[in-house]
């Protein structure tokens, strides 16, 4: 299918779809006129992809869990993949806790405004 199609398909524009492409996270063959051709499985690797973009993972981490993506969007564990997966979540919890700090020191400050106005 060419690139129009699968950016169709799966709702996901064209330079994202290069993109994915150039990190290696997907493949493609070339026609004769330069057209990118993807297999039919590209539909379901951009769905991964997109799934495992929007559960905080970084595209250079996508590329090492892709390969242990299942059809059904799940993961199996692939060595060393928990354990990456695992310091992701960390990474997003502390992100968390910092976020939920800022926010209510925000808070504070708004309030301490509002007092003084």
């Amino acid at each position: 299918m060419l690139i129009g199609q699968l950016a169709s398909r799966t709702g996901t524009n064209e330079r994202l779809l290069r993109y994915y492409e150039r990190v290696g996270l997907l493949d493609s063959r070339r026609q004769p006129n330069g057209y990118r051709d993807y297999d039919e499985d590209a539909e379901q690797t951009v769905r991964q992809i997109r799934a495992l973009l929007a559960a905080g993972l970084p595209t250079r981490l996508i590329k090492q869990v892709l390969p242990c993506a299942l059809a059904d969007g799940s993961v199996r564990a692939c060595p060393g993949v928990l354990e990456r997966l695992r310091g992701q979540l960390s990474r997003l919890d502390q992100r968390a806790t910092e976020l939920a700090e800022a926010r209510h020191t925000l808070r504070q400050v708004i309030t301490a405004a509002e007092r003084a106005e």
